[in-house]
């Protein structure tokens, strides 16, 4: 029948777009998160896998330790602000504008804790424990906006518990590995159109945007990862730090898909496609990227000190394609995503105005992997540039307190999101103002 036939290409739709929240939609550099030192922060991440003194190293590069005296403690915390507000209009299937406001701001404030300990084992061998938050990212519109067929909440968090152990060959030459368990969580949801479908299907009393349903999809992992590394000196001033952090496949297993569907729709459902658009249980493999980074330190006197980091993100190969299993009626979805490779560059300086206090400055390249093609509204990324101040204070030989802050420079990005299967025909384009703040702190403690 003519509506059973319609029915199933929009069943095939929805199923899309239930596959885009099952994977938690993660195409932005945004979702990588860097903010795990307030000392590296205050140098835009300058020396992260190099510079002595920041028990972060543990995490970023384990042979680092080197750089780490005796048995310490260190506590950081970092206030990320994010806004993104949208601006634009959307088009309903028939061409007509659509109903709804711009959605407020979708960005927040969000905590992003972590944590160390480092004791060194006899005169060359390091162990150390990490917690840290590598991948996270909210976003949240206001119901009914324009451009809810396309996204409403989209929250992303990945947590790592890290062990690391290194090797000091000689005072010049150190390896390390590290192996992390990393737990993943996702809650995501947007608006179903079925008004467009029954009314594509000459089912009296619907109409675009009359019948919206809803879609809500949680699921969580525990996977496991590594990271391994080296620490070069070629002299007792400079310092060369190359690591790499595997990929990460989580396999949800257990994820829950749930339809909220208006009961004047429900009905005709019921008759025309038993068994779709009901609350279902599926999996999807979803694969955090894998990263390299090379990182320089030198101390020109013995005030200043220079460094560099160049890290590359993989996200062309860990999202490249998605395949969503259901366990219901609805059939697989395969998903293709259009990422590309980063690469993040960044500068830095610290210098030692007393004895006790130490003045930091840094700038930096962070490029995204979204595209003008690409973008959309629950991660609307841009490339940014970084301008990061901070400053430390050691009272005493067992205890430090550093703080940082960056300003991020964006561009406001486009989003043209054209009217297809996976949004029900409704269409959005306008532009996003995007703006970013970083605030840390951390403190240091050494037995």
């Amino acid at each position: 029948m003519h509506t059973a036939s319609t029915l199933a290409r929009v069943t095939a739709l929805a199923v899309g777009i239930a596959g885009v929240l099952a994977v938690g939609h993660v195409n932005a550099a945004a979702f990588q998160l860097k903010e795990n030192s307030a000392k590296g922060l205050g140098r835009a991440f300058a020396g992260s896998g190099s510079a002595e003194g920041d028990a972060s190293i543990i995490a970023v590069n384990p042979a680092g330790m080197r750089q780490l005296e005796g048995t310490q403690i260190q506590g950081d915390l970092s206030a990320i602000s994010f806004s993104a507000k949208y601006s634009g209009t959307g088009r309903k299937p028939t061409g007509q504008p659509q109903t709804g406001g711009d959605g407020g701001d979708a960005g927040m404030i969000a905590p992003v804790p972590a944590a160390y300990f480092h004791m060194p084992i006899g005169e060359q061998a390091h162990f150390g424990v990490s917690l840290t938050a590598p991948f996270g990212f909210k976003t949240q519109y206001d119901n009914a906006w324009v451009g809810r067929y396309s996204g409403l909440k989209t929250d992303l968090k990945a947590i790592d518990l890290g062990f690391a152990a290194s090797y000091d060959v000689n005072p010049y030459v150190s390896f390390g590995a590290s192996v992390f368990v990393e737990h993943l969580t996702i809650e995501l949801s947007n608006n179903i159109d079925f008004g467009t479908a029954l009314a594509q299907s000459r089912v009296p009393g619907f109409a675009p945007g009359s019948a919206d349903g809803k879609l809500t999809v949680e699921g969580d992992n525990n996977a496991v990862g590594w990271t391994v590394g080296g620490l070069f000196s070629p002299d007792e001033n400079t310092h060369i730090g190359i690591s790499y952090r595997s990929k990460v496949e989580h396999k949800i297993t257990g994820g829950d898909a749930t339809f909220d569907v208006p009961s004047n729709a429900a009905a005709v459902l019921a008759i025309a496609q038993p068994g779709r658009f009901t609350s279902t249980s599926g999996k999807a493999t979803l694969t955090l990227p894998a990263s390299a980074t090379l990182s320089v330190t030198h101390n020109v006197n013995d005030r200043w000190t220079v460094m560099g980091d160049v890290t590359r993100t993989a996200w062309s190969t860990a999202f490249d394609q998605v395949t969503i299993d259901y366990a219901s009626a609805q059939p697989d979805s395969v998903l293709e995503f259009g990422y590309r490779d980063t690469t993040f560059v960044s500068l830095g300086t610290d210098f030692k105005l007393s004895d006790t206090v130490t003045l930091r400055g840094g700038v930096a390249l962070d490029q995204t992997p979204t595209t003008n093609a690409h973008r959309d509204v629950r991660v609307p990324d841009t490339s940014r540039k970084w301008l990061s101040l901070g400053v430390g204070w050691t009272p005493s030989a067992n205890i430090e307190y550093n703080f940082g802050y960056t300003h991020l420079f964006t561009k406001d990005p486009d989003v043209n999101i054209a009217g297809t299967t996976n949004n029900q025909g409704n269409s959005l384009t306008g532009k996003y103002k995007v703006r970013g703040d970083v605030l840390a702190a951390s403190v240091n403690y050494k037995f």
